[in-house]
């Protein structure tokens, strides 16, 4: 038997392949990433930083439905299509967390989903 619950909220997109918008297991919930979408419209915002905005919107919306916040989240791993757009990435996801800030890691990669700027996946710990 599996002790994996999958979380699934309409105020974050619809899952765009088979995957669930985020698991939890033992108290730890792991989010699938999450792009620029508007999960009422389903089109990608347009701008970076719309897009950044939107992604941790997503991100929040999917960690409340498992019972968490953003103070709970422990590990982020963002996804640039461009690092020229870090520091305003940056900026955004820093606006979105206080201290202690969660261990984090960025990369450039060289495409994502719907041609999103920005993905951004998490770990956070059920209180």
């Amino acid at each position: 038997m599996s002790n994996k619950t999958p979380i699934q909220t309409n105020d974050a997109p619809d899952a765009i392949g088979p995957y669930s918008q985020a698991v939890i297991t033992e108290g730890v919930v792991y989010t699938s990433g999450q792009i620029g979408l508007d999960p009422e419209t389903m089109t990608m915002q347009d701008s970076v930083e719309d897009q950044a905005h939107q992604v941790m919107q997503n991100v929040k919306a999917v960690l409340k439905e498992a019972g968490c916040d953003m103070n709970d989240v422990i590990k982020a791993m963002i996804f640039l299509k461009d690092m020229d757009d870090f520091h305003h990435v940056n900026d955004i996801y820093a606006s979105y967390f206080k201290e202690p800030y969660p261990a984090r890691s960025a990369v450039a990669v060289a495409q994502l989903p719907k041609d999103a700027r920005v993905e951004v996946e998490v770990i956070a710990k059920q209180s």
